[in-house]
């Protein structure tokens, strides 16, 4: 007869037998002590919190004081007013959004220009062998051991020589800061470009050239697209770098109506006015914070993940 579908005897059950009952994991014995504590580490980051948001309360304080001068700031917000805003919006002599949009302009084609540049020489040192390949990179990195303010004065007659035959490119223009910007936009940013190509398969590359494809097809159909995590992070380091710059441009850019963000307000706290324009000056640093704070908040799942498999590799 079958034993398909014979019943099963009372108490039998269908585990295997002999089957090891997997033993409890022992619970790690607790260190005693200040080491064995995690409330110093909770007190550290309190501390490292309230010394990040000190200037900005202070800046957001200042900006809302309805006073608007130096000497009645304040840590904590006394009151809330609209005043300094109002009066940095109308102030004829200093063109706030005139300010906003040179530095929106410039650090968004000089990122913009710099991570191109940089992804054409990262993909040339990733995947080309050629003679010299080693010494330039060499080279590339040797350039980033010298800060840029031992080139101010040569970038300065470089470009009053420009001027004097293409105006539309020398002293006193954007189009001139933004190439002045992309003399040293490689260097760093191509190591840490390169370091993100090299963890693309190769067999991806040998496969296309198989199919017939070009180094610039490949290049601009399929390797961009597999690096575009560390794209962004680049992106979003010169941004924030062009953003910020001070010295360069202060030196470049001379007019009201040329002026950078940074270059503008520096001016409010110069002269006899300086205590006078502190709100303004505070609530113009507030306006100014929002394009970083937005682009780090919509693309930082894409900085973490470019800065680290870069660094791996």
């Amino acid at each position: 007869m079958s034993t398909l579908n014979a019943p099963v005897p009372a108490g039998a059950t269908l585990e295997a037998p002999n089957e090891p009952t997997p033993a409890p994991t022992p619970a790690s014995p607790r260190r005693k002590g200040l080491g064995g504590s995690v409330w110093w580490r909770h007190a550290l980051g309190v501390v490292a919190l309230m010394w990040a948001l000190f200037p900005i309360l202070f800046i957001y304080s200042a900006a809302t004081n309805p006073s608007g001068t130096l000497n009645t700031a304040s840590l904590w917000p006394s009151g809330f007013s609209t005043k300094n805003f109002t009066d940095l919006f109308n102030d004829s002599s200093r063109p706030f959004w005139t300010w906003y949009k040179n530095s929106m302009i410039i650090s968004f084609v000089g990122a913009l220009a710099a991570v191109f540049l940089g992804a054409l020489a990262a993909f040339a040192f990733s995947r080309l062998r050629f003679k010299g390949r080693r010494p330039g990179m060499m080279a590339l990195l040797l350039t980033t051991f010298f800060p840029a303010l031992l080139a101010i004065v040569a970038t300065y007659i470089i470009f009053a020589a420009i001027g004097d035959a293409l105006p539309a490119i020398g002293l006193n223009t954007t189009t001139g800061l933004i190439l002045a910007y992309l003399g040293g936009a490689l260097g760093a940013n191509v190591w840490l470009l390169k370091g993100y190509f090299d963890t693309v398969p190769r067999e991806l590359d040998e496969a296309a050239i198989v199919d017939g494809a070009s180094h610039v097809r490949i290049f601009f159909t399929m390797t961009l697209r597999l690096v575009m995590p560390i794209l962004v992070t680049v992106f979003m380091l010169v941004f924030v770098g062009l953003y910020g710059e001070f010295m360069l441009a202060s030196v470049f850019l001379t007019d009201v109506d040329q002026q950078t963000l940074g270059v503008g307000l520096y001016g409010m706290t110069l002269g006899n006015d300086a205590n006078t324009l502190f709100g303004r000056f505070t609530a113009g640093a507030l306006l100014g914070s929002i394009p970083v704070m937005l682009l780090y908040l919509a693309f930082q799942k894409q900085l973490v993940g470019g800065l680290t498999t870069g660094s791996v590799k």
